[in-house]
């Protein structure tokens, strides 16, 4: 019987690990492999890492956490998540049952991709959805936006301060390809335009299905839904990164820095509701 179980092992999940690791907590900490920034060479916007790759990251991460003797790290995937009726958890892996106290839900978000040639091999590369974490990159550059709604005109606000000029070309991209010397190539409905990047609005989705496997509450956007200490609508149940969010907001501010700091949170969290379940009092 674990305390803990981590189901991701991205920012938020490493970060919830290391905080409970530090309280001498039992906790398995299971990573997939799978990321949603897997694509990007570079993460910005982030003090002390600013341009260090996201692989790089998660392994000075996991150098951190695999100080604590307490947490183990297990690359493997959880396939369910169930709450028996004794308040404890059980997570299936591959021919295994893992039990614990706790949850910590980690698993965040994927982002689904218009099927456009091309498209896919640009993603996290000339191609980006935040200009906070991608846009100064293209400073004094052509760049194409790809974005409808009330968000197109909020990016291209964005946006004006930093590309030398930017280029709607909503709904219009029939294929893309990447240039040698850099930049890409859009074949369009009215032509071919050649831009240095260009910017994307995907929807998104749940990483993994064990929200809807535990029942829990979801915000319109889909994720899951939080309070200010990460806790979900189930007691024991604790959500952090870009799975979950806050009731107020309408999406999950999705960086590296921000799914840490709820880590963190939902670490510190699940650790009072584990002094409360040793107490002997339910919540």
């Amino acid at each position: 019987m674990y305390d803990v179980i981590i189901i991701g092992g991205g920012p938020a999940g490493t970060q919830a690990a290391l905080t409970l690791g530090r309280m001498h907590r039992d906790v398995l900490l299971l990573d997939s492999g799978q990321y949603r920034n897997e694509s990007v060479d570079h993460a910005h916007n982030y003090a002390t890492h600013d341009g260090r790759s996201p692989a790089e990251i998660r392994r000075l991460a996991r150098n951190d956490v695999a100080a604590y003797g307490t947490v183990e790290i297990r690359a493997a995937a959880a396939e369910s998540v169930m709450r028996t009726d004794d308040g404890v958890f059980d997570v299936v892996l591959d021919g295994s049952v893992e039990r614990s106290r706790a949850l910590v839900l980690a698993t965040g978000v994927r982002d689904v991709l218009p099927d456009i040639p091309g498209l896919a091999d640009a993603w996290g590369k000339e191609i980006a959805h935040c200009p906070f974490c991608h846009g100064h990159e293209f400073a004094g550059s052509r760049v194409a936006l790809d974005v409808e709604g009330a968000h197109a005109d909020r990016l291209k606000a964005m946006l004006d301060r930093i590309g030398a000029e930017l280029v709607d070309v909503s709904g219009q991209v029939q294929a893309v390809e990447r240039m040698a010397g850099g930049g890409l190539e859009l074949k369009l409905e009215r032509g071919v335009e050649h831009v240095d990047g260009m910017f994307i609005g995907p929807p998104f989705v749940q990483s993994a299905p064990f929200a809807d496997q535990l029942g829990l509450e979801l915000n319109d956007s889909g994720c899951i839904a939080v309070d200010a200490f990460q806790t979900t609508s189930m007691a024991g149940v604790f959500a952090a990164g870009d799975a979950a969010h806050l009731r107020d907001l309408p999406m999950p501010m999705a960086s590296v820095l921000t799914a840490q700091a709820a880590g963190l949170v939902a670490g510190a969290a699940c650790l009072q509701h584990l002094l409360t379940y040793d107490s002997g009092v339910s919540r």
